[in-house]
């Protein structure tokens, strides 16, 4: 058998539709637009959303709550995710593993999974409870 004798299995190759190409191809004529009307039309499509007119439901409903400028620059790691920083814990060191993105300024450690080695953190906002597991883990602060 050579490299040139290899064909594909029967039916695995299908040719792709070409609309409006004659009556035997299935898709003749129109080409699968029907007759008339915005659809049948080049570039006749309506934008999402859009509801013939009346007011479309992203309208009708009522706006509510606000974007905090706050959440762009924090960020919130879990305990477990600790174990994965090799050394002192800092907040580039945090950008340096993917931890977090690199426009985060704060970041705040939660009591979430087990810390299974001692880390030292420097610089890093915890709550009561991560700071007792990191503790009793072996863990330090430095500020």
């Amino acid at each position: 058998m050579q490299l040139n004798d290899l064909r594909s299995a029967p039916g695995a190759r299908r040719e792709k539709h070409r609309p409006g190409r004659g009556i035997g191809s299935g898709l003749g004529k129109t080409g699968g637009r029907g007759h008339k009307g915005q659809t049948s039309r080049s570039g006749g499509s309506i934008a999402p959303g859009f509801e013939g007119g009346q007011q479309p439901l992203h309208r009708r409903l009522p706006k509510f709550g606000f974007v905090s400028l706050k959440a762009m620059d924090r960020a919130e790691i879990r305990t477990s995710e600790l174990n994965k920083v090799e050394g002192v814990v800092t907040l580039q060191s945090l950008k340096d593993a993917n931890l977090v993105g690199q426009h985060v300024q704060r970041v705040k450690v939660m009591l979430s999974g087990e810390v299974t080695r001692a880390v030292t953190l420097k610089g890093i906002a915890v709550t009561k409870g991560a700071r007792a597991a990191i503790e009793a883990a072996g863990g330090k602060f430095e500020d």
